[in-house]
């Protein structure tokens, strides 16, 4: 049977069952919330223990970091990624995320070659992105006197 694109195309569309949008919207915007009032939660522990606001931002961004490594380890985090979508990936959780998923699925080609090789294999361009970009626009601001 020959097909072209296009009618390939009709034919997946035909039997693909369509995504319940309304739904997966609101449950994204459920647990992302969620992660963020978490977050707050840790934020206003942090300044009750006595930290600075800078400090309990610190401690609150590498607590949601561990916690969503943890939950990556565990198997956890995909389930949670399963029903709630996009709202699981809040800038922090989703880098966390992103980053201990290849180290994980990579690990039995061992401890460098495997885990620590792979591990920024998703995140990796990001920060050499990143990076590169805050390293030239500081050059830029210091040449141009305005840093």
């Amino acid at each position: 049977m020959d097909m072209t694109n296009t009618d390939y195309g009709k034919y997946v569309n035909s039997k693909s069952k369509s995504s319940p949008s309304g739904k997966n919207c609101v449950w994204a915007f459920c647990v992302g919330g969620l992660i963020c009032v978490l977050g707050q939660g840790l934020m206003n522990l942090f300044k009750s223990c006595g930290l600075g606001p800078d400090e309990a931002g610190a401690a609150t961004s590498i607590s949601l970091i561990f916690l969503a490594a943890v939950l990556t380890g565990l198997g956890l985090f995909d389930k949670i990624a399963k029903h709630a979508g996009a709202g699981t990936l809040v800038p922090i959780t989703g880098f966390a995320n992103a980053v201990v998923s290849p180290a994980l699925e990579f690990k039995s080609e061992g401890l460098v070659m495997g885990v620590a090789a792979k591990m920024f294999v998703i995140a990796g361009p990001v920060l050499v992105f990143g990076i590169s970009a805050s390293v030239i626009y500081g050059v830029l601001l210091v040449l141009l006197g305005l840093g």
